[in-house]
């Protein structure tokens, strides 16, 4: 070949080369795939093109993942196809309004803690769609530290403002608390009838504005809180259950699900709920406190979801009912289509698929069936409301049947159904609510007032101030740590300072008697009034109330010293009823409290034990019947006592008296009719001044009263205090003293 063309083509070759060098930058050889390889260098020429090698690199581990993701990923927290997340995809603009925000976006969330730097407990702006609750939504510096949860409910405050009722001093819950609380409470109903029908709007009256009020959803905490938080519409002059207060270490929100799951932890209800392998068994539990028929279906062993079902369903047969009867118009409902009441279009009770629609939502709402059908909702949109205060709920429901009934020409039928608990785990009684606004029972009142004064009592023989409690608890009378068996009492000490005992072997019978013994005695009685003249009022003198439900005191006689006993006359000791029936729980069942009539028949040939006599023949209350039973003869006695009351104050030119059922129990009757007038039941008018006599047949008075068994527990010497009361007035006594 010509040495011309040779050289032709290496310089052709050489050009192409550095033509390559320039338009091609080199790679970075074999770079570490933890590290981002350098720029790519482009050489100017051909002898400047280097060879480039990436420096040595220490690749760090691989990022752990984050622990429980798999058990959030598949929680409804993290669906992000859910209705919950992606409601507002749609929308113009497409973003989650300030109102939705706290609950349905992890942005929101944030944002309503001040975790973002902003106030807390507000939301300041709309949140981006897209987003589902996210590990950083609970775990941050602002949830680490929320103890306080703000709920819808509002009361007014110590100025007289309007604040929203919070719940502090809380744990890890508060989180949960914050979200699973509702929209809307019992207040929100009243607001609403307030701003649409007006302030003092007949109750019965379509009202055009009036629209429904939604609680929203998976309002657990306000449901578990109860009128603590008053989520649902709680009737005035009706008592409410507070806080569920189930066994320790199974009281909050993460001791029952799984924070991340968010599934009930059922393996741990099996500990105590029998039966229970999954969540569809949790629908049976019902507690043997629990021994009423709140839907009076005749069923006390359903668990106690179908109680609420039972009145629930008619609740709803109320609500349609006054609708068509009041309302004017027909209803319906449906649990998944928003506004959830609708006319009912074809009259034919059920709600179809072209009726549960928003054109065709409700309108003729009045303000009484407004406040019954928030109460049903509330009751629909918990799930587990059964478990979390099932009390509570009944509540609701049945005082929304019970209003409603009001204006229906046929009620539906409560006769059989009932509201409360037996007194001991009635946790909406006075007994266990006293003291709410006090956050605490005082030490004077914990022993019998609250569910850890007996065991501390039994423990330490003293009692402090305890926690406000919801009726006992199961660990008030067994043994925590040595379950079933109860707490042992051997003997107790009574308001007199007699030591007393049902025997050996009856430590059972023992516990009911340290709370069923009143708080005076005869001896209390006889130190206020030593030194005074009988029948010379004292303005130092006030009443002694022996207290509630002192059968153990009616029972032991003369032994406890409960009743007034006057000096130098006898009295009976303790009732010695025959064998097997001779104590507390020979005769009441330990839970529902109420005796059982039918174990009287076996003896007395009648399940009423009002009519009871037996062997006793005298008159005692001096009408001729000598067949009525006991308790019509004590009865007969304690009005001729209260007449002999009132009779002696006129005598000795004292002020009126009148007693009622209200503390204080004795007050002066200011118009003199005979009654105690609601403003006359007061503290301010309590009856003074007292004459020594005259407290001591009023105390007797007071205590036959709040025995209601005293007939049963000791009838002779109920008789015997009743008849020496009288006496002692100058009242005139008939029959005989047994």
């Amino acid at each position: 070949m010509d040495k011309k063309i040779i050289l032709f083509l290496v310089l052709i070759g050489a050009v192409l080369l550095l033509a390559g060098c320039a338009s091609q930058p080199t790679p970075c050889p074999e770079c570490p795939t933890c590290e981002v390889c350098p720029e790519p260098v482009t050489c100017p020429t051909a002898e400047a093109c280097p060879e480039v090698t990436c420096p040595e690199v220490t690749c760090p581990e691989p990022a752990a993942e984050a622990p429980f993701m798999d058990l959030w990923a598949a929680s409804a927290h993290a669906d992000a196809e859910a209705e919950a997340f992606v409601h507002w995809n749609e929308e113009d603009p497409a973003e989650i309004p300030v109102f939705c925000a706290k609950c349905h976006s992890a942005d929101g969330f944030l944002d309503y803690l001040g975790a973002d730097g902003s106030e807390a407990f507000k939301v300041d702006k709309a949140a981006a769609i897209g987003s589902v609750i996210t590990c950083t939504a609970c775990h941050n510096d602002a949830t680490m530290n929320l103890t306080t949860v703000k709920f819808p409910a509002v009361v007014k405050g110590e100025n007289d403002e309007i604040v929203n009722i919070q719940i502090s001093g809380l744990g890890k819950e508060a989180v949960c608390m914050t979200c699973h609380q509702g929209n809307a409470a019992g207040s929100s109903v009243d607001a609403a009838i307030a701003e649409k029908a007006g302030e003092n709007a007949d109750p019965d009256a379509v009202a055009a504005e009036l629209g429904f009020v939604n609680i929203h959803y998976y309002a657990a905490a306000a449901t578990l809180y109860g009128t603590e938080v008053k989520g649902g519409y709680q009737y005035p002059g009706k008592a409410y259950d507070a806080k569920f207060d189930h066994i320790d270490n199974f009281q909050t929100c993460t001791d029952c699900h799984d924070s991340h799951t968010l599934q009930v932890k059922v393996n741990q209800c099996a500990f105590c709920h029998e039966g229970v392998t999954g969540t569809e068994d949790l629908k049976n539990v019902r507690m043997v406190s629990s021994s009423r028929d709140y839907d009076g279906d005749g069923n006390v062993e359903e668990g106690i979801y179908y109680e609420v079902e039972g009145l629930r369903e008619m609740l709803y047969t109320a609500i349609q009912a006054y609708a068509k009867e009041v309302a004017g118009t027909a209803i319906v409902y449906s649990k998944d289509a928003y506004p959830y009441f609708f006319v009912d279009t074809n009259g034919d009770g059920q709600v179809a698929e072209d009726e549960a629609s928003f054109p065709n939502s409700y309108k003729s709402w009045t303000p009484r069936l407004l406040k019954a059908a928030y109460n049903f909702q509330v009751s629909m949109k918990d799930p587990g409301a059964f478990a979390h205060n099932g009390k509570y709920i009944i509540e609701l429901l049945y005082d929304s049947i019970a209003d409603l009934n009001s204006k229906l020409s046929t009620p539906v039928d409560l006769s059989a159904a009932k509201r409360n608990d037996a007194g001991h785990f009635d946790a909406s009684a006075e007994a266990w609510r006293h003291w709410d606004s006090e956050g605490s029972v005082p030490q004077a009142c914990a022993k019998c007032h609250s569910a850890t004064g007996l065991p501390l009592f039994n423990k330490e023989s003293v009692v402090i101030s305890q926690p406000v409690s919801s009726g006992l608890s199961c660990y008030t009378c067994h043994d925590h740590n040595n379950w079933p068996a109860r707490i042992a009492f051997t003997q107790v000490t009574f308001p007199s300072g007699a030591k007393l005992t049902f025997g050996e072997g009856q430590e059972d019978a023992n516990l009911c008697i340290n709370c069923h013994q009143g708080r005076e005695s005869t001896v209390s009685v006889n130190k206020a009034t030593a030194g005074k003249e009988g029948d010379t009022p004292d303005d130092k003198l006030a009443f002694l109330n022996v207290h509630y439900f002192a059968a153990g005191a009616s029972l032991f006689g003369t032994e406890a010293k409960g009743a007034y006993e006057f000096e130098g006359k006898t009295y009976a000791g303790r009732f010695m009823h025959t064998a097997g029936f001779e104590t507390c729980i020979n005769c009441h069942d330990a839970h529902e409290l109420a005796p059982d009539p039918a174990t009287c028949k076996g003896c007395h040939q009648t399940e009423d034990p009002a009519t009871i006599r037996m062997t006793h023949k005298d008159d005692y209350d001096g009408d001729g019947d000598t067949t009525e039973g006991l308790k019509a003869e004590i009865d007969g006695l304690y009005e001729q006592l209260y007449a002999a009351i009132q009779a002696y104050t006129v005598k000795h030119e004292l002020p009126a008296l009148v007693y009622g059922d209200i503390y204080p129990y004795f007050v002066v009757d200011t118009n003199g009719n005979g009654v105690a007038d609601p403003d006359e039941a007061t503290r301010a008018n309590a009856y003074k001044p007292w004459t020594p006599n005259l407290l001591k047949a009023a105390y007797n008075l007071q205590y036959v009263h709040k025995d209601p068994g005293a007939y049963v527990h000791n009838a002779v010497y109920i008789i015997q205090i009743l008849r020496d009361s009288i006496e002692v007035l100058g009242g005139e006594v008939g029959g005989v003293r047994p």
